[in-house]
């Protein structure tokens, strides 16, 4: 019994060293996404669209992303927000090419929103609040919440216009940048 203690301890200790260090994101492609409820932190795919990060962070440091909504936001499936314009049709005025991977859209997971056009992807995005897999290899993940989903469970939802005043970005930044 000693050893069975002994062994599950140590592996109880191991996962849990394995948990922190998993947790320690590089602070270059960490993003703080902050909501009206708290901080979601997005670790940023570069591995999967270099380009998209890179722009993503460009728009963040250049304080874009401040104040936007979250113009569509679908129970069940995922709040869509960058619109400058604040209705689905604005951008940056930058529009990159795809950058599809086989990474599967489920819970967490951010893309990139885009037109017919697959390289149409500007400054909107999206992030999953359940698995899609018809959204797979057809749009582009640039990132995934490690920390701070249930404020994005709360955003507010706003379907096809209705739903009242919505939910906005409080302030993004990247982690290497952040003042708090």
């Amino acid at each position: 019994m000693t050893r069975f203690v002994s062994a599950f301890t140590a592996l109880i200790v191991g996962v849990l060293i394995m948990t922190e260090q998993a947790l320690a994101l590089e602070p270059e492609n960490t993003l703080y996404l902050d909501l009206k409820d708290g901080r979601v932190v997005i670790e940023l795919r570069e591995d999967l669209a270099p380009k998209h990060v890179m722009r993503i962070k460009q728009l963040t440091r250049e304080g874009f992303y401040d104040g936007l909504t979250f113009h569509r936001v679908i129970p069940g499936f995922m709040a869509q927000g960058g619109d400058p314009d604040g209705n689905g049709t604005g951008g940056s005025g930058v529009s990159l090419p795809a950058e599809f991977s086989n990474q599967p859209f489920e819970r967490g997971i951010v893309g990139m929103a885009r037109s017919r056009d697959i390289n149409s992807a500007d400054s909107q995005f999206f992030i999953m609040f359940a698995p899609a897999s018809h959204l797979n290899g057809q749009y582009t993940v640039w990132g995934q919440v490690v920390k701070g989903m249930e404020f994005v469970d709360n955003i507010k939802v706003i379907e096809g216009g209705y739903g009242g005043e919505p939910d906005a970005i409080v302030r993004m930044q990247v982690a290497a940048d952040a003042k708090d």
